[in-house]
């Protein structure tokens, strides 16, 4: 069978096939490929929208994720409960219950960052989706005490940033984002800000550090849905020339005079790509890299890497042990973006499960050897509970949280939505009929949140709540989960609380089988 899905045709970039039921599966093009076809497959429109069919559609308003289906990812892993025992609690019916099930959780080596939930997310950086919804996923990540990252470019992406001599002075764009947390930060979780090669040459680390106050800086090596740097579109010629006089790679170039007078007078040209560029790792430039960022008064250094081939994981893991970094994000290939190529997305790298396992079997190595060993996050395709707990049990004790970026981010959009229908007075029959037509009545966290802030409640952004319900949901979910697996506390959860619903998996996990598990023990209790 095949893994690969919409070979040549996607909602991703806006195509379709003329016969869908009928495509050739290697090559996605359909059977019968007609003469006079206008074009609908992605082979088709490319013949005349070329390399603007790289790139899901539309930009600034969506986010992406791969389509593949890999042959094994965590729906091949089942959750084990049992009925005997309990770990961080007196087995009593009356003192085990979910609710009693402790969910926060600390990174950090040197200093320690507190958690109340197991949440991080990734670097959501310059994008249009990230910048519009940041209010929601700010505000949303510090009233639940979590991580959010400020992903790559935002000074240099920020139109209005004063940039003098290569470095930044001042982002009005950095700085909003960085005080919407600030503001509502509640002594758990942490703002992080992300460099790339171009933040870097722009002394964003500087900046962020001695002018905003930030305490918690990430490395970047890359992520899970591509392995080149970050891009996005730009819709003017003057906003292409700004970013290329700032060091960016823009196509086409805008400084071209055939390209200046295609965008102005005959509209052929109609938007820019810009590009960052890649960055190259070495022991030695990583570890003097870490110390002039704890030089410049960080307190919190963090490494983030993508799906790439399992010796840069070992890279990773090794550099970031040497280091003593205070979490090593994975992210794992299938991973969403706001822009990435969508046949990059969805065919290169490591898949999580796959990732993931080995980076356990790394993490056991170098413990084995004695030398640190970094707090985990997992990235690369998370949504709900289920895979939550998976993701910290297939390499625990080392995954202290889960990275999602899309999830929260669509949490945040669809608060958004809710909160403008409540504004302009439109909400939609199938809500009011059976919800109400209040913030307080369609927002099952009113209560909750009215209670912490008080009057400070009607100051919350609607997309802040849809982001703290969501989140609300997944501790209830991940409580009942753990308390099922009779774990009462996120350090007890372990391997043994996942076993393999298929050969495949127990192969690449090494995991045990299901028709194997517990052999020993039922041989004792049977025998």
């Amino acid at each position: 069978m095949g893994y690969s899905k919409g070979l040549n045709a996607s909602a991703a970039t806006l195509t379709k096939n003329r016969t869908p039921g009928n495509v050739c599966s290697s090559s996605g093009l359909c059977a019968t490929c007609l003469d006079g076809c206008p074009g609908l497959c992605e082979v088709g429109k490319s013949a005349y929208r070329g390399r603007e069919l790289i790139y899901p559609q539309p930009f600034g308003t969506t986010t992406s994720a791969s389509q593949k289906d890999y042959p094994v990812d965590f729906s091949h892993l089942n959750i084990n409960g049992t009925a005997v025992g309990a770990y961080g609690i007196e087995a009593d019916s009356d003192k085990a219950t979910f609710p009693a099930v402790n969910l926060e959780t600390e990174i950090g080596s040197r200093n320690k960052i507190k958690l109340k939930l197991p949440i991080v997310i990734p670097g959501l950086g310059s994008t249009n989706v990230a910048r519009d919804n940041w209010e929601g996923l700010a505000v949303g990540a510090a009233i639940t005490g979590t991580v959010l990252t400020i992903g790559e470019n935002v000074c240099g992406m920020d139109p209005n940033s004063d940039i003098r001599d290569g470095r930044v002075i001042k982002s009005p764009d950095m700085e909003r984002r960085v005080k919407l947390f600030q503001e509502w930060y509640n002594g758990y979780g942490a703002i992080v800000v992300q460099f790339n090669v171009e933040d870097t040459r722009l002394k964003v680390a500087d900046y962020v550090i001695n002018e905003l106050g930030v305490e918690a800086v990430e490395i970047k090596w890359g992520q899970g849905a591509k392995d080149i740097g970050g891009e996005v579109k730009l819709p003017t010629l003057e906003r292409a020339q700004q970013l290329k006089s700032r060091g960016y790679i823009v196509l086409p170039d805008p400084e071209n005079p055939q390209v200046q007078k295609d965008y102005r007078e005959n509209g052929s040209i109609k938007e820019f790509e810009r590009h960052s560029r890649i960055g190259f790792v070495d022991e030695e430039s990583f570890m003097a890299r870490v110390e002039e960022l704890r030089g410049l008064g960080a307190k919190h250094v963090l490494l983030k890497t993508g799906a790439y081939r399992p010796a840069d994981l070992a890279r990773a893991v090794k550099f970031a042990s040497l280091a003593e970094i205070d979490l090593l994000t994975v992210d794992g290939a299938g991973g969403g973006t706001g822009m990435s190529p969508w046949r990059m997305m969805n065919e290169w790298g490591v898949p999580t499960v796959y990732l993931e396992s080995l980076l356990w079997q790394y993490l056991e190595r170098i413990r084995a050897k004695g030398m640190y060993v970094p707090s985990v996050a997992i990235a690369g395709g998370f949504s709900l509970e289920d895979n939550m707990f998976k993701g910290m049990a297939l390499a625990a004790p080392y995954v202290k949280a889960v990275g999602m970026a899309r999830a929260p981010l669509a949490a945040a959009m669809v608060g958004k939505t809710v909160g403008n229908w409540v504004k302009d007075g439109n909400v939609p029959p199938e809500v009011s009929k059976r919800y109400g037509s209040t913030i307080k009545q369609i927002f099952t966290a009113s209560t909750a949140l009215q209670q912490i802030y008080g009057d400070e409640f009607e100051r919350i952004p609607a997309a802040a709540i849809g982001v703290y319900n969501y989140y609300d949901r997944l501790g209830m979910g991940l409580q009942q989960l753990m308390c099922g697996a009779r774990k009462f506390a996120l350090k007890y959860i372990t391997r043994d609380d996942l076993s393999c619903i298929t050969r495949e998996a127990a192969d690449v996990t090494g995991l045990p089988y299901i028709m194997d598990l517990d052999a020993e023990e039922v041989e004792k209790i049977l025998g």
